[in-house]
């Protein structure tokens, strides 16, 4: 068996004692793995990281060295949000970096989405290595790869080509001096959330929005430029708060906003306006390998539309993608 391909025999992660188990598997695994080793993880505050952070620490204590690396394409507070849930509330051994230019020079005039994937991945491998030649015995690197990560970068035996490739999976440079650590890699999210729990984390913290690692990179469609990003997110922001007031939160699985690179005319002012569209994606799964479109109340969308269009500098138009997965991915780009 390759160590990317789950078994057929492995039963799916539904219940605390399942979890439990492979909890203790893992934990076992990886002491065997690292050591007395440190271990260097990308954290950025999502499922799969956090999920990984809390079996490594439960596994190897101190060892663990959490790095947050904000790329500048986080959700609006996100990073300050993730160091204050983990440096205050979890007492972690945290390191924030913040590379906002340093990933925005680099991804200037760039349009296509495998080129951002790969761009952002490989600088995150390099802000990683610069973190850990600060530190002593930097061995290993953690990742949150899941195995959806995997499925949708690895192309098929029958020659279908990869819907997207992943920066945890793909876009590693083929120089990287850091073993890997990824506890999690034959995972579906939903079996990611079930270990969550398992091992103590907050409902709150389990079951939090999903967020692509390259972020809003891969909602910003096109070239990302600081201003377009900007609206973006804002736009996205409106839209989060808004679901929280009616209660969507709760009941969807992922929603959120892209601003392609157009422009349409519209109408602020009474003068002639032209504003890129806000498109607003929400949906419903269970594995991230399918999805189903999660419908929103009329006087909802009204109010999310109202707000955007009048709170958020460069749009003009609100736009709702109704396409379920496949044929749709669930992202964009």
């Amino acid at each position: 068996m390759e160590n990317n391909v789950r078994p057929e025999s492995m039963a799916r992660i539904t219940t605390p004692e399942l979890a439990k188990a492979f909890i203790e598997e893992q934990v076992a695994q990886v002491r065997a793995q690292v050591g007395d080793k440190k271990v260097l993880l990308a954290l950025s505050g999502g499922v799969d990281s956090s999920v990984v952070a809390a079996l490594l620490i439960k596994a190897i204590g101190k060892q663990l060295v959490c790095v947050h690396v904000n790329h500048g394409l986080m959700r609006k507070d996100e990073s300050e949000s993730v160091v204050k849930m983990f440096r205050d509330g979890l007492n972690a051994n945290l390191i924030y970096v913040d590379a906002t230019d340093r990933f925005l020079d680099l991804l200037a005039g760039v349009s296509d989405p495998e080129r951002k994937r790969k761009i952002i991945g490989k600088e995150f491998i390099e802000v990683f290595a610069d973190e850990a030649r600060k530190l002593e015995d930097i061995t290993f690197l953690a990742q949150g790869t899941i195995y959806p990560d995997i499925l949708e970068s690895i192309k098929a035996a029958e020659g279908k080509k990869a819907v997207k490739s992943h920066h945890n999976v793909g876009g590693l440079p083929e120089d990287l001096k850091f073993e890997l650590v990824e506890p999690i890699k034959l995972l579906f999210k939903d079996e990611v959330r079930v270990v969550g729990e398992a091992l103590g984390l907050p409902h709150a913290m389990v079951y939090r929005q999903p967020f692509p690692g390259p972020g809003l990179g891969v909602r910003c469609l096109g070239a990302i430029t600081r201003d377009r990003l900007h609206a973006l997110r804002e736009a996205d922001a409106i839209l989060r708060e808004e679901f929280d007031i009616c209660g969507l939160n709760e009941k969807v699985w992922q929603y959120f906003v892209v601003v392609p690179d157009i422009k349409s005319v519209g109408v602020r002012d009474e003068s002639r306006y032209e504003g890129w569209p806000a498109i607003i994606r929400a949906v419903n799964t269970k594995d991230a390998m399918t999805a189903t479109v999660e419908e929103i109340p009329y006087p909802v969308l009204h109010k999310i539309v109202d707000r955007i269009t009048h709170e958020v500098e460069g749009i003009n138009r609100v736009l709702v993608d109704l396409t379920p997965k496949p044929v749709g991915t669930i992202e964009w780009e």
